[in-house]
């Protein structure tokens, strides 16, 4: 069997030091569109160095993404054909403010193998922290089709309870046709969001927009529209990865505010509202 569940997840934890800059963290907010308008004192918050703040999803590619879906791929006990792998899910735990630029450790470790019948579910757990303490958490679940079946644990079920009532704000982002290859700069190199033959051996018709770019584009609108433009007052972020999204498409995000929670539903406009982030959950102060 390509992936042994058992092995992957006794395995010792990875360790290495990640670094940023302000420079990564610019490019970062231009790959999850930020920036328009490009004078807005709003949007150079995220842009210009002298007013930066820091998005908490820019957690998912500090370090280049260091070790990423892909790297996960390399933990002893697994292996496995890129083509069969797809993002299902991120949830991000934020501990403190992330700082501008930074130097810090990631340790990164396969927390859990889930057995889903027709795919297996990898859990990459990766935990950041500096010299001050604890950073973030990161965990992402990764789909792996076609390496499920041994009767291993199903693990838990990660839908919630649909949101009551009618949305409290609907916002509309239009994802521009370059936009998977600006993100991807960040350090997410899988060839599924760039190369045309490579798309349809994966079965799509051409490259998809990398699942954390939405993700990021979800929080910077929730943040923007119902957090008052303030990046520390998140503290939590999760997400499963509905269904995917064509660069050049236009994201519908419905939000729905609760006691210190946003709950949020994406879609794809052109695509009669197909889902696209489903059981979305952002947490706040």
């Amino acid at each position: 069997m390509p992936i042994d569940a058992a092995k992957a997840v006794a395995a010792e934890p990875r360790s290495g030091e990640i670094s940023w800059t302000t420079k990564d963290v610019q490019l970062y907010h231009l790959g999850i569109g930020a920036g328009i308008p490009a004078t807005d004192p709003d949007e150079l918050r995220y842009t210009l160095e002298s007013r930066l703040h820091v998005l908490p999803s820019f957690a998912t590619v500090a370090g280049a993404g260091s070790p990423g879906v892909i790297g996960s791929l390399s933990m002893p006990g697994i292996e496995v054909d890129l083509a069969r792998v797809l993002h299902g899910g991120q949830s991000l735990t934020v501990h403190r403010p992330i700082p501008v630029r930074g130097t810090a450790t990631a340790t990164s470790r396969i927390a859990a193998v889930h057995d889903k019948g027709k795919a297996a579910v990898l859990v990459m757990r990766t935990e950041v922290a500096d010299t001050d303490g604890p950073l973030w958490t990161n965990d992402a679940q990764i789909f792996v089709r076609g390496e499920g079946g041994w009767g291993g644990d199903r693990g838990p079920s990660a839908r919630l309870e649909a949101p009551v009532g009618e949305p409290d704000r609907v916002v509309e982002r239009p994802t521009r046709e370059d936009q998977a290859l600006l993100y991807r700069l960040s350090g997410d190199w899988n060839p599924l969001h760039a190369d045309p033959e490579f798309a349809k051996v994966a079965g799509f018709d051409r490259p998809i927009l990398h699942g954390l770019c939405t993700y990021g584009m979800t929080l910077k609108t929730v943040v923007d529209t119902l957090l008052g433009g303030d990046v520390n007052r998140v503290r939590g972020y999760v997400t499963r990865f509905a269904g995917v999204v064509y660069p050049g498409e236009t994201l519908r995000i419905r939000m729905w505010r609760g006691d210190g929670t946003v709950r949020v539903a994406v879609s794809a406009v052109e695509r009669d509202d197909a889902p696209v982030l489903a059981d979305t959950l952002v947490e706040h102060a």
